[in-house]
């Protein structure tokens, strides 16, 4: 036992002799273990943060849009044509299988007026069922009903954003709007989602049916009814390729789309964007774990010239243990360890430092970290690898040295 123990006694010998130099080279081992983490934590708490904005599209949804219009040679991006009709979305719901259920839409930005207050607004057109596809709830008043639907009555669920504009604080429910020449009435407030993708915080959702009666241009030259999406819920994730599949072949008949050509639509689900942010996020996040890396050379390049200046100074203790049987494995060995503690104990610290650098980040609201376990075993293995790797060659240096000159040496 005495012997397993003896080289970490002498390492730790060695340290707290000569306390300055030890500290000097654990500190910078500290500053690039914690740069490491904060970086890093910021990377996962970006990408926790996004995803979990996500999250507010609902579970296994796709989402239709059509394709892209030209205009005097000029093709605009995707969602600018008008190739989706709410007949489209009937067919999908009436003839693709493992969907829980098919929310058309259509958007129309529009200037509201309350009172003395305006402001310009995303007006969507929905069904009943596009709030309960995409978890939205209603914090106060009631949903849009199938008999106010069918009806084309002018009523409107608002978002927090513009009631707080247009109302003031007031209870928006029962309130009168103006959007163009037309009065609608609000049936409800919607619960607030915050700044995140998708958020109907500043929305307004109106019946779909009406929204259509509405706009100046909604009916294709076949008579069929323009949507500007079409979102479907799978049934289970499991499903989401096969749905996605069978929409494409439905769609690419209904549309007559020739065979090797261009589809007129496209489709996205919450996974394939889920699996896109994912991507990018862990190359940013291994980017700047990167970056912070830069540190850490620098410290083991520290590491290495400390060992280096250990090695002459201790010329003489090797002497004596190679004339006393010492092998040149347990030289060597002797450095490597003593580089290791002094990395070690970096790392440590470094990892403290590092979460409370990420914890106060995230307390002051300018960003939220996330400090994982394997970030955390990450930085540890990497101080411990820096110590071995830059303790290579000073304790190799160290183990070569002949016996007789070392005891010659002062």
């Amino acid at each position: 036992m005495k012997k397993i123990f003896e080289p970490l006694t002498t390492a730790w010998t060695a340290v707290i002799t000569h306390k300055l130099r030890s500290f000097l080279t654990i500190l910078g081992v500290v500053i690039g273990i914690a740069a490491v983490i904060i970086l890093m934590s910021v990377g996962r708490g970006a990408e926790a943060s996004i995803l979990s904005n996500l999250s507010n599209l609902g579970a296994n949804m796709i989402t239709v849009r059509p394709g892209a219009s030209t205009s005097g040679g000029v093709r605009g991006g995707f969602g600018s044509a008008s190739t989706l009709t709410l007949e489209d979305a009937n067919a999908i719901a009436s003839s693709v299988s493992n969907i829980n259920g098919v929310a058309p839409t259509t958007n129309n930005g529009m200037q509201v007026i309350a009172g003395s207050q305006n402001m310009m607004v995303q007006v969507t057109g929905i069904t009943t069922n596009y709030l309960d596809l995409n978890s939205i709830q209603v914090q106060e008043g009631d949903y849009i009903t199938q008999e106010q639907y069918d009806s084309r009555q002018k009523v409107a669920l608002i978002g927090p954003t513009v009631s707080d504009t247009l109302f003031q604080g007031d209870d928006p429910v029962g309130q009168k709007i103006r959007m163009g020449n037309n009065i609608f009435t609000i049936v409800g407030l919607l619960q607030s989602k915050g700044e995140s993708f998708n958020s109907t915080d500043r929305m307004i959702l109106v019946p779909l049916s009406t929204l259509q009666g509405l706009m100046a241009r909604s009916i294709t030259t076949t008579g069929q009814h323009i949507v500007s999406s079409i979102s479907i819920q799978a049934t289970d994730k499991d499903s989401i390729a096969s749905v996605k599949q069978q929409i494409t072949l439905l769609l690419e008949d209904r549309h007559k789309i020739a065979f090797g050509a261009s589809d007129d639509f496209s489709l996205t689900s919450t996974d394939d964007i889920t699996n896109t942010i994912t991507s990018s996020m862990q190359s940013l996040t291994l980017l700047l774990g990167a970056i912070a890396g830069i540190s850490l050379l620098v410290g083991g390049i520290g590491v290495m010239n400390i060992m280096l200046v250990s090695v002459m100074e201790r010329r003489r203790e090797i002497g004596i243990r190679k004339a006393l049987g010492a092998k040149e494995r347990d030289i060597w060995g002797q450095f490597l360890i003593d580089s290791a503690l002094l990395t070690l104990t970096g790392g440590i610290i470094g990892v403290a430092v590092g979460w409370g650098g990420s914890a106060l980040i995230s307390q002051s609201g300018v960003i939220n970290t996330l400090v994982t376990s394997d970030i955390v075993i990450l930085a540890v293995a990497v101080s411990v690898g820096i110590g071995l790797f830059f303790g290579f060659y000073p304790a190799w240096q160290g183990s070569r040295l002949d016996p007789i000159q070392a005891l010659r040496s002062e």
